[in-house]
């Protein structure tokens, strides 16, 4: 049981994962966003078709969904792609945009993101993906909501670009659920928040 519930009935809780790729440095993109330094195989095939199952519900945001958005196929026959991510629910974090249903079938939300997040993982369901979003990352790491963080570290420095990790008003201890090096010079490695 983690360390920062508080009773039985938060075990059955679904998780709110945090993950992603990223370069040694700290950095999921370069400034303008792009990541062409992004290696692919079939070992992170493998990651990624053992990982989208356990999920039904994708938090991120602006940005990252924006990012999203841009890089969704192209119109068939007119008709945009209703999800970047298919069936699966996403809200998108922002504080410019009003809040209700997107075109494309996500939902704006406006409400303080630990709050919502908090009140998203007492519903039934499978558990919840944090897409990007460094900096709303750390939002939910302040709110106590993040139970594991799992990442594709790939054998670069960047240098600079868009930080992963921002930073925080206190320390957030992990305890190492797997450790992976890959054939491409990745690791994965994947943690439980136990505080």
């Amino acid at each position: 049981m983690y360390k920062n519930r508080t009773n039985l009935e938060d075990a059955d809780m679904r998780k709110v994962i945090f993950g992603g790729a990223s370069s040694l440095d700290n950095f999921f993109a370069r400034k303008d966003g792009s990541v062409d330094w992004l290696v692919w195989s079939d070992e992170v095939t493998e990651l990624m078709n053992d990982f989208w199952p356990r999920i039904d519900t994708i938090v991120m945001g602006r940005k990252t969904f924006d990012f999203a958005m841009a890089s969704a196929p192209p119109p068939v026959d007119g008709v945009d792609a209703e999800n970047p991510y298919g069936d699966i629910k996403s809200y998108i974090f922002s504080r410019t945009l009003p809040p209700g249903p997107t075109k494309g079938g996500a939902e704006i939300v406006s409400e303080n993101p630990g709050e919502f997040v908090r009140k998203l993982k007492q519903q039934e369901g499978k558990d919840i993906c944090v897409m990007g979003g460094g900096d709303l990352a750390r939002s939910l790491f302040e709110a106590g909501v993040i139970d594991e963080i799992g990442f594709n570290i790939h054998p670069v420095l960047l240098g600079s670009g868009v930080p992963l990790f921002h930073e925080m008003t206190r320390q957030i201890d992990l305890e190492l659920l797997e450790c992976k090096p890959m054939k491409s010079g990745c690791v994965y490695l994947s943690y439980r928040v136990v505080n």
